[in-house]
């Protein structure tokens, strides 16, 4: 795919023409693709893992403000432990799983990934920082583990606003993702009865994400879960996984251990340290020399 960045996904947004919803759609392979990577996850885990950075791009992408972060983490009692990611306002998107390696027979009924096995029950959160003295912060229970019907759950128990959500993650034989991504419609303020039945309807018969996106892009998603209600496309916009840590970022988190703790470092046998971000692959490497330097005031 030359002249493609590999790490490239696009998010595509709509509006009904009488103004009765929003509707925000993903391609998010390429996304999903780099998580697996990164985290080396087995196949259910790359399920639970991709759905929940999908989710969170399609979120992170209705901010308002370059600064402003959305942060969804699932805290349930599966196999997987908690998931966590983070997104901008473009949707670029970041995150871990806490046990990368769990692994389970698929589901008996129709032979699909037990994401549900991998999430558990537990808590949803939702953490939205957008520069107020106080984030905001959404609780809810985890009611399937399935993700999509949890963030639906949030939405409508915690923000108040009726949602669709739909995610999708397929995992080939060989260990790589086909197809992921997701669709995400939410009514607006004095949202017509009949307009809201339709997507209602459609939801029900839409077919699945990785099906669509297998064959085309996220316009078509909106054009499946969109059926019969006139809409407009208002804009598009690429996004990544992308964690923004840098050395600095670094040299403040090991003086946030404070002095004794990097006295006794230096003090150590060790010849070097090594800090590895959870969210990427970057390992920044510190030597004594390096650590007494902090010690003694200064960043990188």
């Amino acid at each position: 795919m030359t002249g493609k960045d590999l790490n490239m996904s696009k998010i595509v947004r709509a509006v009904t023409r009488d103004g009765s919803a929003r509707a925000y759609a993903i391609d998010a392979r390429d996304i999903v693709n780099r998580a697996m990577q990164i985290h080396r996850t087995s196949p259910t885990a790359s399920a639970a893992l991709g759905r929940t950075l999908i989710a969170a791009s399609l979120m992170g992408s209705m901010l308002g403000d370059p600064e402003d972060l959305l942060t969804l983490r699932l805290k349930g009692d599966g196999g997987g432990g908690t998931i966590l990611a983070s997104s901008d306002y473009k949707g670029n998107v970041r995150g871990f799983i806490a046990n990368p390696s769990f692994d389970c027979a698929r589901r008996a009924v129709d032979g699909k990934l037990d994401v549900a096995a991998c999430v558990g029950k537990g808590i949803l959160n939702v953490l939205r920082d957008t520069g107020a003295s106080e984030p905001y912060s959404g609780v809810c229970p985890i009611v399937s583990g399935e993700i999509a019907e949890d963030i639906a759950y949030y939405y409508a128990t915690s923000e108040q606003i009726p949602t669709v959500c739909a995610l999708g993650v397929l995992v080939h034989p060989d260990g790589s993702c086909k197809a992921a991504g997701g669709i995400l419609i939410q009514l607006l303020p004095f949202a017509d009865p009949a307009v809201a039945d339709q997507l209602e309807q459609n939801a029900r018969t839409a077919s699945s994400v990785t099906t669509v996106l297998s064959d085309a892009g996220p316009e078509s998603l909106l054009a499946d879960f969109l059926r019969d209600v006139p809409y407009d496309l208002f804009d598009e916009f690429d996004c990544s996984y992308l964690c923004p840590c840098t050395r600095q970022r670094t040299d403040r988190a090991l003086l946030s251990l404070g002095k004794e703790e990097l006295e006794d470092m230096i003090a150590s046998p060790e010849k070097d340290f090594s800090v590895h971000c959870q969210f990427c692959d970057r390992v920044y490497r510190y030597s004594k020399a390096d650590l007494q330097r902090l010690l003694d005031g200064g960043l990188s």
